[in-house]
């Protein structure tokens, strides 16, 4: 048996979930699947996954073998586009990732005037609120926020975003003023587990070097950006979140912004690729298409709720 071919079926039938899934994906039966990554197991000498009826779950030695077969794979890709030279038209799958909210409301757009664009590429888009290791899980796009330590990735800067602090005007009209971060103190806090559950950090005051820290009890803990969105609009209390996250409410009058003058420095957006990717067709045709999507999503986000 081939094993690059092998390997190819190993890590369809990751992505899709299930031998069965492997099979319809590659048009085989769900045997010759089996079949294909026995054949691994037998060449490597271990076991790669724990089989049951309804998932498929990696062993410790699978989860390394399979970040190593995406790099094969993926260079072997890239070989061929080499040698295809500018002949090579963009197809294929392109496999992207961002954080759910963020996928949800600003890629999910892009990805559908992509797919318009390009009708013989297909996109497989991972929605995860954690770290995503490109390489190891074969990532060809990643939307992400904030600073990037990892050199070896090719970024590009789309935008930034700010932590805001914001609440209803009906909740603001009927309790004491927040003109300071000190204020947060004397109301009813909602809180999304991502930025801080039980304090909030503001910029240092002018001389001095130590950030401003608010601790709180919070009136309400959630684990998703809508979560606390939602309660906020309805005059629950104040809640933190990421700009983009609420420039609809923002503008339709749901929410106001308040202590923009104490907001800490904004974040940085970038699209980011490994090394190599951005020569790949299908990564460069997405790429060029969704940068000035991005660019003036975020510009105007914003603008909106500065």
């Amino acid at each position: 048996m081939d094993r690059l071919d092998a390997m190819k079926v190993f890590v369809v039938a990751l992505d899709e979930g299930s031998l069965a899934g492997a099979g319809r994906k590659l048009s085989r039966s769900p045997a010759a699947v089996s079949r294909a990554i026995a054949f691994l197991e037998e060449h490597v000498g271990t076991e790669l996954l724990h089989r049951t009826t309804r998932s498929l779950k990696l062993s410790e030695a699978g989860e390394r073998y399979a970040a190593v077969c995406r790099r094969v794979l993926i260079d072997l890709e890239e070989a061929d586009i080499t040698a295809a030279g500018e002949r090579s038209a963009p197809r294929g799958t392109l496999t992207l990732t961002a954080p759910v909210f963020l996928g949800e409301t600003v890629l999910c757009p892009i990805i559908d005037a992509f797919l318009d664009a390009y009708p013989a590429v297909s996109v497989r888009l991972y929605l995860l609120d954690r770290f995503v290791n490109l390489i190891d899980e074969g990532i060809d796009v990643a939307l992400r926020i904030g600073h990037l330590a990892d050199s070896s990735l090719v970024a590009t800067r789309v935008g930034e975003v700010r932590r805001v602090v914001a609440a209803a005007p009906r909740y603001l009209a009927r309790n004491p003023r927040i003109t300071e971060p000190a204020d947060l103190a004397k109301h009813q806090i909602i809180t999304f587990a991502d930025l801080g559950t039980d304090s909030w950090s503001f910029p240092p005051l002018n001389g001095s070097s130590a950030p401003r820290t608010v601790h709180f009890t919070p009136r309400l803990i959630v684990n998703s950006i809508k979560g606390a969105i939602v309660p906020a609009v309805n005059g629950r209390g104040v809640t933190r979140v990421l700009s983009y996250h609420i420039p609809q409410q923002v503008r339709d009058g749901s929410l106001e912004v308040v202590l923009k003058d104490h907001e800490p420095a904004p974040l940085p957006l970038h699209l980011i690729s490994p090394q190599g990717r951005l020569s790949v067709p299908k990564v460069r045709a997405f790429v060029d298409l969704a940068l000035p999507r991005l660019r003036s999503h975020f510009a105007t986000a914003s603008r909106d709720t500065g």
